[in-house]
């Protein structure tokens, strides 16, 4: 048996690739997943992204051995295992309850997939405690899980999924439970373990920047299928879809009519894209808060507009604008005693700009939830 080396688990020479191919699943009348295709990389931390209803549990449940698709083939690494139960597919899960066991103290629950492979317990002892160690619970093993916080409970069920070095770890919306400042916290953590580790990871999530944060690339799912498949970066900076445009970050979407191959007009304005306008005529421009700037007299594609109200929020100050022709958008710009001063207060007006970088055309889907 390959043992545990004191600080690293050793999954990063074969971590496995994923290849999910046309699967389709349905209960009744309702269609949950809709021939979806995706290729997850060795080593890769991937975020199955949408909203409620979206369908990435039921593709994280597919991928466990916990749903059986209808059609469609699953491979983990080389091997069809579309048919293979779950306990067969050396699959390190974290779920969203986390489910440890209350009568059992963190170390008996941390072994408890040991157990299952029929590990001894002379061999168990010290891939928990170093498991343990990994997840930053040293001294914590005769703890009784109600002595735990949330965050000590999250980070014992980590310990679990990891302790018997799988090369693919799901999770399931881990850290919806914790409080904001924790959540942020755990996701740093998380992702430093997932680099340490180097096992495959497929995690699911609703927010948005937890995804941001925590993947090497996101699967952004919608109504059954795969939306848009990209980096960070590529998901919030280049959007696909109106749909993903809006989900994605602060935006609004504003209707614009084409003017030539990389501008169009806003309320009668020209506004110069730095990438090519999708072909048709039912556009939207997105027009994400943080992007706007007050505009320099020679800044590129300025927005006129009237501030109506003023938020202060700590970092930022958060503007609600509108133009002359009534399209309302928000304005977040960062708090600093420099241009503090120079923002407009309620009632005033104000020029904005909005880079041609930052200037992203998408066609409007009339079927999409946005």
């Amino acid at each position: 048996m390959q043992r545990f080396r004191q600080d690293h688990l050793d999954t990063t020479e074969n971590p496995l690739a994923i290849e999910v191919r046309g699967i389709t699943k349905t209960y009744g009348p309702a269609t949950v997943l809709d021939d979806v295709s995706l290729e997850i990389r060795p080593g890769e931390f991937m975020t199955l992204l949408g909203p409620s209803g979206s369908g990435k549990t039921t593709l994280l449940n597919v991928i466990a051995g916990f749903v059986h698709p209808d059609r469609g083939r699953l491979l983990i690494g080389d091997e069809d295992v579309t048919d293979k139960p779950p306990h067969r597919r050396g699959i390190g899960i974290v779920f969203q309850s986390y489910a440890l066991f209350p009568h059992m103290n963190v170390a008996e629950n941390v072994a408890f997939s040991l157990k299952a492979r029929r590990i001894s317990r002379a061999e168990a002892g010290p891939m928990v405690a170093n498991a343990l160690s990994l997840v930053k619970l040293e001294g914590f093993g005769e703890r009784r899980i109600d002595q735990l916080s949330g965050g000590q409970k999250q980070r014992v069920a980590l310990a679990r999924a990891i302790v018997f070095q799988p090369k693919l770890i799901l999770m399931d919306e881990p850290l919806s439970a914790l409080d904001k400042q924790l959540r942020e916290h755990m996701q740093i953590e998380i992702r430093a373990l997932h680099e340490r580790l180097g096992a495959t990871t497929i995690y699911v999530t609703h927010d948005q920047r937890e995804a941001l944060t925590m993947s090497n690339r996101i699967a952004v799912l919608n109504r059954a299928r795969i939306e848009q498949l990209g980096t960070p970066f590529e998901i919030y900076d280049t959007p696909t879809s109106a749909f993903v445009a809006d989900f994605i970050g602060e935006a609004v979407l504003a209707g614009v009519s084409r003017c030539d191959d990389y501008s169009v007009l806003l309320d009668g304005r020209r506004m110069m894209c730095a990438s090519k306008v999708p072909i048709g005529n039912d556009l939207v421009l997105v027009i994400r808060s943080e992007k706007l700037r007050l505009a320099e007299a020679a800044a590129e594609n300025q927005i006129p507009a009237i501030v109506r109200k003023r938020i202060f929020q700590g970092e930022s100050h958060l503007l609600f604008a509108e133009t002359a022709n009534g399209l309302t958008f928000t304005v977040r710009q960062p708090s600093h005693v420099e241009s503090d001063g120079l923002l407009p207060g309620e009632g005033g007006s104000a020029n904005f700009s909005l880079h041609p970088a930052h200037t992203v055309v998408v066609r409007r889907d009339p079927k999409a939830e946005y």
